[in-house]
């Protein structure tokens, strides 16, 4: 697997400062395929410094200009498709179809949004006697994670580029060749040198240092709430803003009126999808009292087929963490009905699709979440019942209503804490804002809300 020594800074591949490097393991054979650099405090200054420099020619470039950059990067990528897949599948695990169709397909897409966004958006208009300017907030720190390794950094990179900012990116440390590939695809879109700039390494010392860089301008950030959190205290005591995309426990509430079998099909399969490690996955199923059984034996059934379909999970950390809440799970009353702890597979880091039943709200495994193939099954007694529990947790992120009528389930979701639900099966829309209530984070990506997100508002009075 091919992979730079160096760090892609001011439009170069430049030695790391330190010598220190991260091994990259392909998680479906725990094989180390690839080595890169573990970027220091001295590698962040010194792409902070280009992406300074580079901001005032690319904020001041038309966004037309901004626009056929970025169709040109959708192009690239696209041209690259069948290497992102390989790469993601090597370094994440994914299953290749997987790969080919959400990894490599999704951030093509987004990137081709933004190009059409840059070309149409108002960055300037008039309000009564004033002229509103949009501008570019300036220089963006982004740290991505790992579980979707492109579609993450194009989500924070593309609207960045629109807006006309410049970026330092820190992407997730298992996941470094697939963000190596994006700096290539910048490189051979025609980025002006310093636009864009990767530093790998790990979170406590380049995320830390990204984060606390007095020349960053916003940090966006996408992981666990705990580190989010400590980049928001980093970032208030300096007055910079953040974009935070954080945890996820979302509901999957089906209502009595809801083909059952269908909505149990689609849950499950929206939880087992990249193997468990999305953090909008639905991974609590709500059913009503008197369908619970039923719908039970449906999810166990269902998750049963998925046994040899998944990919490994990311790591050995993430397999023993997730192994863990299951066996907590069990331990606190809920009965396993699929899948369990064991490894079903010799090598990898492997985790059978899980169903737990009896689960109640006040079990850690309907409160934490656990980013693995694990869905846990609540009943309710009645709608009112059914939102509290929905509602019923510290995050926000995502979630479904199933119902007979779509009325129905519109009504419902309109009550539900959470930034994004999809009524019966809606499909995802690249175009709408993703992003959380309460801990689930700050802020919104994808279009126009995402580009927002970048910009910075200065009113001109005559």
């Amino acid at each position: 697997m091919k992979a730079h020594d160096g760090m892609y800074i001011d439009g170069a591949w430049r030695p790391a400062a330190g010598r220190d490097v991260i091994e990259v393991v392909n998680p479906a054979d725990e094989q180390v395929i690839a080595v890169v650099p573990a970027g220091t405090a001295e590698d962040v200054d010194a792409a902070v410094r280009a992406a300074r420099a580079a901001l005032p020619g690319w904020a001041a470039t038309p966004p037309a200009e901004r626009a056929a950059r970025l169709a040109a990067l959708r192009d690239v990528l696209a041209a690259r498709k069948d290497e992102i897949a390989e790469t993601v599948t090597a370094e994440l695990g994914s299953p290749p179809q997987f790969s080919q169709a959400v990894h490599a397909a999704l951030p093509i897409a987004v990137a081709g949004s933004y190009a059409d966004l840059a070309a149409t958006y108002a960055f300037e208009e008039r309000v009564g006697n004033s002229t509103v300017l949009s501008e570019p907030v300036g220089v963006v720190g982004a740290i991505t994670p790992w579980n979707y390794p492109l579609h993450q950094i194009v989500a924070k990179a593309a609207p960045a580029l629109a807006a006309g900012c410049t970026i330092v990116l820190k992407p997730a440390e298992d996941t470094p060749l697939t963000a190596q590939l994006f700096a290539e695809a910048a490189d051979d879109a025609g980025l002006p040198a310093g636009v864009l700039n990767l530093v790998t390494g790990l979170g406590p010392v380049a995320g830390q240092a990204l984060a606390e860089h007095p020349d960053v301008d916003l940090v966006s950030f996408t992981g666990s709430t705990a580190v989010g959190s400590r980049i928001g205290a980093i970032a208030g005591a300096a007055v910079k803003r953040v974009a935070l995309e954080l945890g996820g426990k979302s509901a999957n509430v089906i209502l009595p009126s809801a083909d059952l079998a269908r909505a149990v099909g689609v849950g499950v399969a929206n939880v087992m999808s990249n193997s468990g490690q999305t953090c909008s996955a639905w991974t609590r199923m709500l059913v009503h009292r008197d369908q619970y059984d039923e719908a039970v034996e449906l999810a166990a059934a269902a998750a049963a087929k998925y046994g040899d379909r998944i990919g490994p999970l990311v790591n050995a950390g993430q397999r023993a963490r997730v192994r863990g809440y299951i066996e907590k799970g069990v331990a606190e009353g809920a009965r396993l009905v699929a899948g369990g702890p064991q490894s079903p597979r010799e090598r990898g880091y492997f985790v059978s699709p899980t169903v737990l039943a009896d689960v109640t709200c006040d079990m850690t495994v309907a409160q934490e979440e656990i980013f693995g193939p694990v869905l846990s099954v609540l009943r309710y007694e009645d709608e009112d019942d059914a939102l509290r529990i929905a509602n019923g947790t510290v995050y926000g992120l995502a979630g479904a209503v199933w119902a007979g009528e779509e009325a129905e389930a519109v009504a419902f979701a309109r009550r539900m804490d959470t930034g994004q639900v999809d009524i019966n099966g809606g499909r995802f829309n690249p175009l709408a804002p993703f992003g959380g209530y309460k801990r689930s984070g700050v802020g919104r990506e994808l279009g126009r809300h995402g580009l927002a997100e970048y910009l910075q508002t200065k009113s001109l009075q005559f």
